[in-house]
């Protein structure tokens, strides 16, 4: 298989996350791809592991003295949008808008970077559900170079390679053991328009907010009803309005109200925190207890309650150490014609995680947009390129 078809063989299984399931991984149609991924990884000669959640590989190194570099890509998908019976469609694009079903318009104006790929091929889904070139595009990129390499005569050091799963849900990397993995640093293949380069994360949180209300007949409920609906739209109401995604944009931090369940009684919101600068991110996380306290001495003790746990911290510091990973990788991809341009992440990668735990793990570009939605797509020479730019990479650190 190419590229390409490596890629629209990975989008055909549904492997959306489920943040609500206890196992790992959190939908059992992720361990079907990983199983289909260590099969492959098997006929190409290697002696790939199937752990839980997760499918490894080493590549032997062919020349001595070289660092042990890996490349992750995670096989999940987001719930944000459907991702079960994805029917890709390849178009030749020629400019304007696309138009796919559902009413779904990938616009110009909202993707000027369309203008680019005129005379290319787009990848995109029918437009009644994702794509999944997040992340099925770093994985089918790694494969394929995976199997060039194997097949040249590349100079190389060891090259560990990694499949993990729930990586949209924050669990990508909770039990992975980077000491048994072996590499010396890496880069997760996850990011977005083609050349992206990305080491600054979002310092993250989750908060779940449960309101406790009272219900009293709403004829009788002068001075005794506590809605929690209410009490809940009061709280909301306080956190600074400049300070939601759709308002916020670079390295400026958010709150973001994810889910609301609930009732007179009671009513539960998941929110999530980020913010790049860490003093902020605390600052952000203080004072949504603050208004929790606030509310609670207004409304009596136990109305409102937050519990609020870190996620996942900015991996700046860590790669600040090893600032080799964004100059061979700006490298790799000027030797493959592609401008590099380095941008802050507005989010995660299991990178964040593994930085912490010792791999240092910069995340470099799919080619794709649009993620975590229908108007998801990838030009298909974007496959093609940063499959080359793997490959630039394992030469690169041949050479150190």
């Amino acid at each position: 298989m190419n590229v390409k078809e490596r890629f629209l063989k990975y989008v055909s299984y549904e492997t959306t996350s489920d943040e609500d399931s206890p196992s790992v991984p959190s939908t059992e149609g992720q361990n079907v791809l990983l199983k289909v991924l260590f099969d492959e990884l098997k006929e190409l000669g290697l002696s790939p592991e199937m752990n839980v959640g997760y499918v490894t590989a080493v590549i032997p190194a062919n020349v001595e003295g070289c660092k042990k570099v890996a490349f992750l890509a995670h096989v999940d998908t987001s719930s944000a949008v459907s991702g079960k019976d994805i029917k890709p469609q390849l178009i030749k694009y020629n400019g304007g808008d696309i138009v796919l079903n559902g009413g779904t318009v990938i616009s110009v104006k909202d993707n000027p970077v369309l203008e680019s790929y005129i005379g290319e091929e787009i990848i995109t889904s029918d437009g009644t559900t994702l794509l999944g070139a997040d992340d099925k595009a770093g994985v089918a990129e790694i494969m394929d170079a995976v199997e060039k390499l194997l097949k040249s005569d590349i100079k190389h050091g060891e090259i560990h390679v990694a499949f993990t799963c729930d990586e949209e849900i924050g669990r990508g990397t909770d039990t992975f053991d980077v000491k048994k993995f072996g590499a010396d640093f890496g880069y997760t293949i996850d990011g977005g328009l083609l050349g992206e380069i990305e080491y600054e994360n979002f310092n993250a949180a989750s908060a779940v907010l449960t309101v406790n209300g009272k219900s009293i007949h709403p004829g009788s409920a002068k001075n005794k009803m506590k809605n929690a609906v209410d009490l809940f739209c009061e709280f909301h109401s306080m956190l600074p309005v400049a300070m939601r995604p759709v308002h916020t944009e670079g390295y400026e931090g958010f709150y973001m109200g994810e889910e609301v369940k609930g009732s007179v009684e009671n009513l539960v919101c998941k929110y999530i925190i980020r913010d790049h600068d860490k003093a902020k991110f605390e600052d952000k996380k203080a004072f949504f207890v603050s208004v929790v306290k606030f509310l609670n001495e207004k409304y009596g003790e136990n109305t409102f309650v937050a519990e609020i746990k870190d996620s996942y911290y900015n991996m700046a510091e860590i790669i600040a150490d090893n600032f080799h990973l964004i100059k061979s990788a700006e490298k790799a991809m000027e030797m493959a014609g592609i401008a590099p341009c380095i941008i802050p992440i507005r989010g995660g990668t299991d990178g964040a995680h593994l930085s912490y735990e010792g791999l240092p793990c910069p995340n470099l570009s799919t080619g794709g947009m649009n993620f975590h939605g229908r108007m998801e797509c990838i030009p298909s020479f974007a496959l093609e390129k940063m499959s080359e730019v793997i490959l630039n990479i394992i030469s690169i650190y041949s050479e150190k």
